[in-house]
């Protein structure tokens, strides 16, 4: 069975850094699709970033929301079979759980449309707050 494993959330101040990590089993990260998306508590799940493909027409493209653009990075270690997500300048408003997500159809470009996704990893909480 396809796992993915989140890691790396806290709390943090305003201003701060942290870096999630997104580890997978039983399943090859480098052909699917990734994203990272987040909820918070009363609002639907969004889209933070995602990485295609490593095989697709793209490869290895990135995208980000605009809310986060030019502070979050995402990247991809093939060797770790682990996606991250490298997040500065964190805002209170980028409270929320983390999740990773993994498209089980391979060889594509990456959304950041949560209903796109088949594989979730379980959540990690990040707290931006003085």
């Amino acid at each position: 069975q396809v796992q993915l494993v989140e890691s790396g959330g806290g709390l943090v101040q305003p201003g701060g850094s942290l870096r999630l990590s997104c580890a997978a089993s039983r399943f090859t990260l480098d052909y699917s699709p990734v994203g990272w998306f987040r909820q918070a508590p009363g609002k639907e799940r969004e889209g933070v970033s995602c990485i295609s493909s490593s095989s697709s027409s793209s490869p290895d493209s990135t995208y980000y929301a605009d809310s986060v653009k030019g502070r979050f990075t995402i990247s991809r270690d093939s060797a770790k079979n682990t996606v991250y997500l490298q997040m500065n300048s964190l805002k209170p408003e980028d409270t929320a759980v983390y999740y990773c997500a993994a498209d089980r159809i391979l060889d594509r470009l990456c959304t950041l449309n949560p209903y796109e996704y088949d594989y979730w990893g379980q959540g990690t909480q990040v707290t931006v707050s003085s």
